[in-house]
């Protein structure tokens, strides 16, 4: 099938020149599915991955705003509309300068299977805008998300398109996003999720990401009849993801012993406990600071740079900064420190060659799609709520998120050991996030 594998790929780029990260994220699911793809020659003859490679949609737009001095500044808007086989649009909107059309087609792409395997019935899409939100006063981005929703609203709709945050679009953004919306429709529905809690938003949505990846990694240890407890855990990062793992781990009494930001990282090996990670959220989502504050503040350890996952002592990690942000090097570096859990918080955080060695060497690995899941599973609770104009208890989405993720851990390990590599939670996210899609398009016809 390798041959198939190569032809595939080499069409694929032909017809997207440029776009390096989507070519990376369709050719680690199309490795995965070559064994799905033989086993059922139908999804081959109704071309469903070629089908499923296509975004349904893409919408690319100009955004003019004014800064606080009056000057006109225009940033590029997008939303990617890729699949919508098994419900609605679902995925974050990302404010960030790196932002452009083969990282947001990479990013949906691998929605697509994350929102399958969640449970739930929505679809993927993915969003945002090369605007960064980092130096900008309020009123300049109240200004910009006005703008950008003046575009964006006509392609979104509650059945429809239900965007998220993403890096860059927190509270303030998905408030200044929603009442645009609402000014615009003169409707009050959960066309966004995300929302402040007295306006239709979920408890827990904040953290779902962060404590999904570690309810994965629980669940991967498991199988091995261990748990997070007693265990040191290395987490890179320092926003909303980062903050939310290093609570979790905390609450199943492991210890996180690292943060980072893009200037550097901190090694406290005390632990981040929650005193000092109230500072972290203070620093971070208040004051919008750096991390070597912290060291500064508690006497521990900076280091410029890159590096985090050079730190030895631990067994398990959480990367859940960026895409690419472990190298081959630092997958090496990982599993000869001691690490043999790797849960993924953030989309794509590993390169090709470092899932491979990850895999080799046998630790348990949770691919972003699968593990970092909570925070669009909870974002399908928090429209529930909505439709249902009630609202539930931070236990009951705790609980509710918790079976999810238990769900798709389940779904990842079952399908690996059908399909002939147990253990291989890569090919098992994949393959039954395939599944579930192409049983649905084969269904619907060639639409």
């Amino acid at each position: 099938m390798s041959e198939w594998v190569d032809s595939f790929m080499e069409g694929l780029i032909t017809k997207n020149p440029g776009e390096k990260e989507f070519h990376q994220a369709v050719h680690e699911v199309v490795e995965s599915l070559a064994i799905a793809i033989e086993r059922h020659p139908e999804y081959r003859d109704a071309k469903i991955l070629e089908r499923i490679c296509e975004p349904e949609r893409v919408v690319m737009f100009r955004v003019p705003w004014l800064d606080d001095e009056g000057n006109v500044q225009i940033n590029r808007g997008f939303r990617i509309e890729f699949c919508s086989a098994i419900g609605p649009y679902k995925g974050g909107l990302r404010f960030h300068p790196t932002v452009n059309l083969g990282i947001l087609k990479f990013l949906a792409f691998e929605q697509i299977f994350k929102n399958a395997l969640t449970t739930i019935p929505i679809g993927a899409g993915k969003g945002g805008s090369d605007f960064d939100p980092k130096g900008k006063s309020d009123n300049e981005v109240m200004r910009f998300c006005q703008s950008f929703m003046t575009e964006l609203y006509r392609h979104l709709g509650e059945r429809t398109d239900i965007p998220a945050g993403d890096i860059g679009v927190g509270a303030r953004e998905i408030g200044f996003l929603f009442g645009q919306y609402k000014r615009i429709v003169n409707r009050f529905e959960g066309v966004l999720t995300g929302k402040g809690l007295n306006w239709g938003g979920s408890l827990i949505r904040t953290e779902a990401t962060g404590y999904g990846a570690v309810y994965f990694a629980e669940e991967m240890l498991r199988t091995r009849d261990e748990s997070i407890k007693d265990k040191t855990c290395l987490v890179s990062g320092s926003g909303n993801v980062a903050q939310y793992t290093v609570e979790k781990i905390n609450d199943l009494g492991g210890k996180a012993v690292t943060l980072s930001d893009s200037s550097g990282f901190i090694v406290d090996h005390d632990g981040i406990d929650a005193e000092k990670l109230a500072y972290v959220m203070d620093l971070k989502n208040v004051r919008r600071g750096r991390i070597r504050e912290y060291a500064e503040k508690y006497k521990c350890e900076y280091h410029e740079g890159r590096g985090v996952w050079n730190v030895e002592g631990a067994e398990c990690s959480f990367p859940s900064a960026t895409q690419n942000e472990i190298s081959f090097e630092d997958a090496k570096a990982l599993t000869k420190g001691g690490v043999y859990v790797v849960s993924e918080g953030a989309n794509m955080p590993t390169v090709p060659d470092g899932v491979e060695h990850f895999i080799k060497e046998g630790i348990l690995y949770g691919p972003g799609k699968a593990a970092n899941a909570g925070g669009v599973a909870t974002s399908g609770l928090e429209m529930a709520q909505n439709a249902g104009h009630t609202s539930w208890t931070r236990e009951q989405v705790d609980e509710r998120l918790h079976s999810i993720m238990i769900a798709i851990h389940k779904a990842c390990h079952e399908t690996a050991e059908e399909y002939g590599t147990p253990g291989n939670y890569v090919n098992g996210a994949n393959i039954a996030g395939f599944l579930k899609i192409a049983d649905a398009m084969m269904a619907q016809g060639v639409v």
